[in-house]
């Protein structure tokens, strides 16, 4: 049986509480905007180092069918978190849907309570990412595809789909789950962070980008606003956070207005690079200016330059968050590149995009999980 490793300690905890008091952290300001930086800080204090990927099961496709009932695999997510666990993995970050709260919120929230009750008992936390701008914008409830043979992420879908997201008076019809979602595990400490709205402005250009919408960065924007201003007078004990992941935000001359909103309006700050170690320095050094916890929410492509040896043990060294994109090569299949989607691969790619271990729990590359596990101080 594996122990799990303790993820808050009492201590830590207590005096984080105590500080974000002194600061003022009251419901009233939650309620008027991010949390005072003395209190982001308190967190971060009681959460050093969160190390992770960004998780779905090998048997899923998308979020629909890791959630839905029909396809929901506690077997499969209890065995691969324990192997997360042996990486010396303390948080993983994960997509819900809007759609199998719609269906059934009792189900659905009851199955998210046990994938979390999964997550604790390997020493896990979790971060849940509400809404996505990437893939599919046309998501479905049912049956969900199966993956098209060496494409990456062949079949994930974002949330909310077009039909919602471009229509602004539909909008609110989102409320009963942002709002559902986050009153139940707003005060639940297997909770690291909540993630409002993954690349809400990605223009998918490389896949779907005949099927998006042509104001996409406004009506994202507009329902990231709503959603902030539901989540907000709940004031959940865990932090907001809205990653930047384009466009230049190291330089405040030339930041767009969605991203000085996003980073503005975040009690953590955190963004994606999937670039070489310097660029990654260079975003790092730009984004501590904020002077809150950063948490890099995705990195990792092997061919880009972006490999764990050495920038996770460079996130280590600065106190920054690490969540990997992939963990198993499952059938979401992000072994394979973004360009797949212009030439499908015929068989494995030469090197792996994303991901760390086969199926079956046997790494990729040997060498690749001792570093991890010399960084982390995971199972030797």
């Amino acid at each position: 049986m594996r122990r799990a490793r303790p993820m808050f300690p009492a201590i830590v905890a207590t005096a984080a509480l105590a500080l974000a008091c002194a600061a003022g952290a009251t419901s009233t300001l939650a309620e008027e905007g991010p949390w005072p930086v003395a209190r982001a800080k308190a967190w971060g204090e009681a959460h050093p180092w969160l190390a992770g990927c960004n998780y779905c099961t090998s048997t899923a496709i998308n979020q629909l069918e890791m959630w839905q009932p029909e396809t929901f695999d506690l077997p499969t997510i209890d065995r691969e978190l324990g192997w997360a666990h042996d990486l010396g993995f303390n948080s993983m970050r994960v997509f819900l849907h809007d759609l199998p709260y719609k269906q059934d919120p009792e189900g659905f929230l009851k199955r998210i309570d046990q994938f979390l009750e999964v997550a604790d008992r390997h020493g896990i936390g979790v971060m849940l990412v509400l809404f996505d701008g990437v893939w599919d914008t046309d998501p479905k409830l049912g049956k969900q595809r199966d993956p098209k043979p060496g494409l990456h992420n062949s079949g994930w879908v974002q949330s909310p789909g077009r039909a919602i997201l471009g229509d602004p008076s539909r909008h609110d019809e989102l409320k009963p789950y942002v709002v559902g979602v986050v009153s139940r595990f707003k005060d639940d400490r297997r909770v690291h962070v909540w993630d409002l709205f993954n690349e809400l402005d990605n223009p998918n250009t490389n896949s779907y980008g005949a099927t998006e919408l042509k104001d996409k960065t406004e009506r994202s924007w507009e329902l990231l606003k709503k959603e902030i201003s539901w989540i907000r007078p709940l004031n959940p004990s865990q932090p907001l956070t809205m990653g930047v992941w384009r466009n230049n935000y190291t330089d405040p001359a030339k930041i767009t207005p969605i991203n000085k909103f996003q980073l503005e309006q975040s009690d953590v700050i955190s963004f994606h690079n999937y670039n070489p170690p310097d660029k990654m320095k260079h975003d790092v050094d730009a984004l501590k200016k904020y002077d809150r916890p950063v948490l890099c929410t995705e990195y990792m492509a092997r061919p880009n330059g972006s490999r764990f040896d050495p920038i996770l043990g460079y996130l280590k060294k600065e106190g920054v968050g690490a969540y990997n994109w992939g963990f198993i090569d499952g059938k979401s299949q992000t072994i394979f590149p973004w360009d797949s989607w212009q030439k499908p691969y015929p068989g494995e790619p030469p090197v792996w995009f994303h991901d760390i271990l086969r199926r079956d729990g046997k790494p990729y590359v040997q060498a690749e999980v001792d570093y991890i596990k010399s960084v982390t101080g995971g199972k030797k």
